[in-house]
């Protein structure tokens, strides 16, 4: 397995780091390390860092992700009516295979939960993630046939539906109101008493792939929980950061940015580098180690189990497909997996940009200067790009559009990979948000143009011509082109492909029915208005603005600021005293505090160095026979040695992404 013995030079690094923020202590015990390396500050809050995490609750209250007393003791009772109901399915599926009552009885199952539910960071409304763990002698052909017709029939369910050739397999239900995915795991032991724990390894044990997968979910989010130091601390750092990441349309994994467990492990890691921050600290210092980051150096919460039970685990050394991966962020509990094994060079390019325009904006909310409102205002996705491809995606009926959409959705990141393969591409950049095509649209904002008749008379061809189908989804992507006069692109092969691969593989799994299509269009941004309502598109214009506006703010104040900071350094004249009062004390504070924020580098860069941990190569490693890890190239972090390339775009440009070019004609016929 993986070398997680720490070197000589971590040794003498971590010293250095306690030394340098203060926190050694001489003759005391050494503090409880969570995680590769030991903190990089154990600073307690001060007052200012507990008023802006009373400041930030307050600013999360309006969107509704907290629920009530009520609401949660609703979701407790469903989960016991369903726990009920595991239990007497088993006991009466024992018996109808001859096994005595008497002992049927004793034989268990049980209902776990996990992924947001679990960690306690659930919003009103949101679904639960749950899996049903049964005895040895239940099969899995018994939870997909029988116990999906005892759900069924329970009227508090409807939207019943089992889901057996997926990849994790579920069942998918609403019961009582609330959406819950169900998985299934029969483990290889007589009994399932009720205080089970899943997180031993020894469980995995001659279980098929199936079972293993599905008892991931639970088993890693119970290590994330034990793995952090303080829960309440980190539950509302995760409320922000989940929040702040769908604003600004970098949730989802499927579609190749970051899912709800990645988001949990990395804000469990900025939680173990500063143990005792406040909530507000602690979203501040996530974007300050996570925009400084040296990826593709992997993120793990603790050294890998030295556990060997033949399933296949993330080792760039052992597995070439891992070399590739980006930016790998590796799940805490055996078998270790990459939960972003579908990030792509433009979501990474997004998502960096992001993690980049964080760090701005908290520097100045920690500073008082804004609210936290401000990090949950993304700039327009639509205002950002010139050109785009719209994915629409048809059905006859509302069943099979859910269906469709959901097979589609799951594809679209093979559409990215084949833009991103064009040369002339820098960046496509898919909006994770589903828009429904609504019937008349394109003719209520055809009257709502700007009155050029060129484009009226092609607003008045083209709607007809948008969709006939009932059920019409759409997805959109934004492209950036690299630097180039006269530009044109010719984009058929790459979007032929992808249409061709999906509408076969719906073939191959018998679910392509009549009606049932794809179609992925070029539109510019002028043409937006025959897809979109218009009303929508100058929010968004506005939003884009705005942002603007406040981008250009941000960048004044860190000049100012940093200008300050170089003249807090140098000295005073001869005769000159310092400032004093009130006002001197406050703009001392906040240079004090710009000042970590540039300078914490000193203490960051050697934070997890050393770790001994597999580490994705570089481009230049990638031919080497073999991958062996050691020393700096073997570390977990580098936190700010050296910054992460900036993506080509900032998103603060009023959408003049491509302005470089002086013509691109793009084709996708």
């Amino acid at each position: 397995m993986w070398n997680s013995e720490p070197t000589h030079r971590q040794h003498q690094q971590h010293h250095h780091q306690h030394q340098h923020n203060g926190n050694s202590t001489s003759g005391g015990p050494p503090a409880k390390q969570l995680g590769m390396t030991s903190a990089i500050s154990l600073a307690e809050p001060r007052p200012e860092d507990l008023q802006r995490t009373e400041e930030l609750r307050g600013s999360l209250e309006p969107y509704n992700v907290f629920e009530s007393q009520d609401e949660l003791n609703h979701r407790m009772e469903i989960l016991a009516k369903l726990n009920t109901l595991v239990k007497q399915w088993v006991k009466e599926i024992s018996v109808s295979k001859n096994m005595p009552e008497s002992a049927a009885e004793k034989l268990g199952g049980k209902i776990y939960t996990f992924g947001s539910y679990r960690l306690g960071v659930h919003h009103k409304g949101a679904d639960i993630d749950a899996l049903c763990v049964a005895p040895r002698n239940i099969e899995r052909t018994d939870y997909f046939q029988s116990f999906f017709e005892v759900l069924k029939k329970q009227p508090e369910v409807t939207e019943c539906r089992s889901v057996e050739e997926a990849f994790v397999p579920v069942i998918k239900m609403n019961f009582d109101g609330i959406e819950i995915d169900l998985l299934f795991a029969r483990l290889s032991l007589k009994e399932i008493p009720d205080d089970f724990d899943l997180r031993d390894d020894n469980l995995l044990r001659n279980l098929d792939h199936r079972s293993v997968r599905s008892l991931n979910g639970c088993r890693v989010t119970d290590e994330i929980l034990a793995l952090v130091p303080n829960i309440e601390n980190f539950r509302l750092a995760l409320r922000t950061i989940k929040l702040w990441a769908k604003k600004h349309g970098i949730y989802s994994n499927s579609l190749g940015y970051f899912g709800g467990v990645t988001w949990a492990m990395l804000v469990a890691r900025t939680c173990q580098l500063y143990p005792n921050a406040a909530a507000a600290t602690l979203v501040h210092k996530f974007f300050l180690v996570f925009s400084r980051w040296k990826w593709p150096n992997p993120v793990l919460l603790k050294h890998p189990d030295n556990v060997n039970l033949r399933f296949q685990v993330w080792d760039p050394r052992v597995n070439a497909s891992d070399r590739y991966h980006l930016m790998p962020i590796i799940t805490p509990a055996y078998p270790q997996q990459n939960s972003t094994f579908n990030v792509s060079e433009s979501t990474k390019k997004v998502i960096l940009t992001e993690f980049n325009r964080g760090m701005n904006i908290t520097d100045e909310i920690m500073l008082g200067r804004i609210p936290w409102e401000r990090l949950f205002e993304a700039p327009s996705f639509f205002y950002r790009y010139r050109h785009f491809i719209v994915l629409l995606v048809n059905s006859q009926t509302a069943d099979d559009h859910l269906e469709w959409c959901g097979l589609v959705e799951s594809k679209v990141r093979l559409l990215i990979g084949n833009l991103e393969r064009n040369p002339h591409i820098a960046l496509a950049h898919v909006n994770p948000k589903c828009f429904e095509f609504k019937k008349g649209q394109s003719a209520n904002n055809s009257q709502n143009n700007s009155g050029n008749e060129d484009d009226l008379k092609q607003s008045q061809g083209s709607q007809s011509a948008v969709t006939s189908a009932p059920f019409c989804s759409m997805w959109f992507i934004g492209l950036e082109f690299e630097r180039s006069e006269n530009l044109n692109v010719d984009l058929t092969e790459s979007i032929q492909n992808f249409t061709e691969h999906v509408m076969m593989h719906g073939v191959n799994i018998k679910m392509l029915k009549e009606g049932m299509t794809i179609d992925a269009r070029h539109v510019k941004r002028k043409q937006l208005s025959l897809y979109l309502d218009s009303d929508f598109l100058k929010r968004e214009r506005k939003s884009m603005e705005s942002h603007n506006n406040f981008n250009n703010t941000l960048l004044a104040n860190r000049k100012r600021l940093s200008t300050e900071l170089a003249q807090s350094q140098d000295p005073l004249p001869p005769g000159q005293q310092p400032s004093s009062g009130n006002r001197g004390r406050d703009s001392g504070a906040k240079i004090h505090r710009l000042s970590e924020s540039l300078t914490e580098e000193n203490s960051n860069a050697s934070s997890d160095m050393g770790a001994g941990t597999p580490t994705t190569p570089t481009a230049a490693q990638m031919s080497a026979p073999n991958f062996k890890s050691s020393g700096k190239n073997g570390s977990e972090m580098d936190v700010v040695e050296q910054e992460p390339s900036q993506p080509h775009n900032n998103g603060s440009n009023n959408g003049n992404a491509n302005s470089n070019t002086t013509t691109t004609e793009v084709a996708c016929s």
